[in-house]
């Protein structure tokens, strides 16, 4: 079967899980075309050399460490004519020289407009229809009310009337629309293949624009050793060791610290859990969904969420850990097989 393949830019968990649904496809016989942008086009390309083509994606403009939405409005404007003249000579390409017969988005605009114009079945993957097409059972606080009505307008719009919707998640999630299924978060292989332990050590994964005061913040808790990621840098400060980026360093790291600490995004989030690490978790302001990963965190009882990063809740945290560990020890989950199996049985049916 031939498939067309769309996977934004915007954030790396996108590219990462969808490397792991493209491969068990390429395993299956099927002919799979990719388009994408940004890092996550040269992420993929890497991986599937001669099958991604590099679109012009929709990009988000941050201001003080949180979402603003008329920076992303002005930087869209801006990328504009250049953007659709590229996207369509994309466009006119996959025409001449792929015909699909279905289309997976993974929140992904371009492919799902090829597949409307085409009339081709479209078979959404993401963890964002959560917000559409379930029912949280969080309480949603008053200052959060206006960022999840955003967000769920924009998902609700992002990939309508899709043939099928595949929802990860690693909470329940009651569904409360035809043509969803939800499945398990989406593990890439080396979290599967990694062996879990408990160090000393707690991993942090935090951007510097994000939390300024990281450094002194962990600094206040001298008889813990932390592993910081996310600047880019070999340097210790005491009890701080900051670390490059590295794939396996990051997951060796991960499958035997004792904790994480990291916002709320959810690709990090499920490799946590999944790997029964105890969670502090402290989301990006003005995106509901960071909230909500956040808050189910804390209601499963695998960690804590705090709307700011400090030394006296990161403290908590810890003290509770080895009751997080409890909570987390009745997670399961067997590795991407209910996803497979849901993947192939929608594909079977929508050409059918």
């Amino acid at each position: 079967m031939k498939i067309l393949y769309g996977v934004p830019g915007e954030g790396m968990g996108h590219a990462t899980r969808s490397k792991v649904i493209i491969t068990h496809l390429l395993s299956q016989g099927h002919d799979v075309q990719v388009v994408s942008s940004a890092r996550a086009y040269q992420f993929l390309n890497k991986a599937f050399p001669g099958r991604v083509q590099e679109i012009k994606g929709f990009h988000i403009a941050y201001r003080e460490a949180a979402v603003s939405k008329l920076n992303t409005a002005l930087l869209t404007l801006k990328t504009a004519p250049e953007s659709l003249k590229v996207n369509f000579n994309r466009y006119r390409g996959l025409m001449e020289s792929f015909a699909p017969e279905v289309v997976i988005s993974d929140f992904e605009s371009f492919t799902f407009l090829f597949a409307k114009h085409h009339r081709l079945p479209i078979i959404s993957i993401d963890n964002m229809q959560v917000m559409n097409r379930c029912q949280l059972d969080i309480p949603i606080p008053k200052e959060e009310r206006g960022s999840y009505q955003v967000a769920k307008n924009i998902v609700k719009a992002k990939v309508p009337r899709a043939a099928h919707y595949l929802v990860s998640s690693f909470f329940k999630a009651p569904v409360h629309k035809e043509n969803t299924t939800v499945v398990p978060p989406i593990i890439r292989e080396e979290i599967l293949r990694a062996k879990p332990s408990q160090g000393n050590h707690v991993l942090v994964y935090q951007s510097s624009t994000n939390q300024k005061n990281l450094l002194e913040t962990l600094q206040q808790l001298p008889q813990e050793t932390f592993y910081v990621y996310g600047f880019n840098k070999e340097e210790q400060h005491g009890n701080v060791h900051l670390k490059a980026f590295s794939e396996d360093g990051f997951i060796q790291d991960l499958a035997s610290a004792k904790a994480v600490v990291a916002n709320g995004g959810f690709s990090l989030i499920s490799e946590a859990v999944y790997l029964q690490k105890p969670i502090c978790s402290v989301p990006i302001p003005k995106q509901f969904e960071q909230f909500m990963n956040a808050a189910y965190v804390q209601q499963l009882g695998y960690g804590r969420y705090f709307a700011e990063f400090t030394a006296d809740g990161l403290k908590a945290f810890l003290y509770d850990v080895p009751g997080f560990q409890k909570q987390l020890a009745h997670y399961q989950q067997d590795g991407n097989k209910a996803l497979f199996q849901a993947i192939d049985k929608q594909l079977a049916e929508v050409v059918a």
